[in-house]
């Protein structure tokens, strides 16, 4: 009993966090005292979301993928390979989100206006928050120290998607869409208290969130546009794989 009031608090706590990262991450600056520009910070944290992935939810599949198997009554050809293949479908939908939004906008999105551009946005990651927070309570490894390990990694993520979405959609962005990601977090958090989806279908979900952190960090960071910061990029994606591997 004490262990699952210890984690429930650890995940709402984490949960909080992701909502503020969205409602004040436009003012916060963490670090000032050590890195005065925070396009690095912002660069350093999509590297660590890059290397959670890499160095500990990918060797977490592996063990997904025999539970996935395990929880379903029947014989499965290829003995839970769709595991990875939902990876990959998770990584290409948000890649075909960023490229139907650079379609859909034109000169009407002047910043101001809720055009189609921003409602698919907030649309689509409205929907990567709220599952980003429900595997807080339910997703594989869900010992306090993993927790925390996501926790980290995600908040970190989410000031970068923040920073993003604020440079595409100005003032439409402040005005609604930090809002609405924010409830989308606490509302994740909520549902994944109140019921647990089965094994199988956790198993899948996790593999579909790891895609999309892929590629959400890699757009959030490779295109010139961006504004990306490399040796930052990279430094927090190595630091962090350090600090993750011999955590297993």
């Amino acid at each position: 009993m004490a262990s699952e009031a210890g984690t429930l608090f650890q995940t709402g706590a984490a949960a909080l966090v992701f909502a503020a990262t969205f409602l004040v991450g436009g003012r916060v600056h963490p670090f000032r005292s050590l890195i005065r520009d925070r396009r690095s910070i912002l660069s350093f944290g999509a590297g660590m979301s890059a290397a959670y992935v890499f160095v500990h939810v990918m060797p977490e599949l592996h063990d997904a993928r025999h539970a996935f198997v395990e929880s379903v009554n029947m014989t499965l050809r290829y003995e839970g390979m769709a595991i990875y293949f939902i990876a990959l479908l998770g990584f290409l939908l948000f890649y075909g989100l960023e490229h139907q939004r650079d379609r859909l906008r034109d000169g009407h999105e002047n910043g101001t206006a809720v055009g189609p551009a921003f409602k698919l946005d907030i649309c689509g990651f409205s929907a990567y928050v709220w599952l980003t927070a429900y595997l807080l309570v339910n997703h594989f490894g869900s010992s306090l120290v993993s927790i925390e390990l996501y926790a980290v990694a995600l908040a970190f993520h989410f000031l970068s998607l923040d920073h993003s979405l604020r440079h595409e959609h100005g003032d439409t962005y402040e005005r609604i869409g930090r809002y609405v990601l924010a409830g989308m977090a606490l509302l994740g958090w909520g549902m994944g208290v109140l019921f647990a989806l089965p094994g199988h279908i956790l198993a899948l979900l996790l593999a579909f969130i790891s895609g999309a952190i892929i590629m959400n960090s890699l757009i959030m960071e490779l295109p010139a546009e961006k504004d990306g910061r490399f040796l930052s990029f990279m430094a927090g994606g190595l630091v962090y794989g350090l600090i993750l591997l011999p955590l297993g």
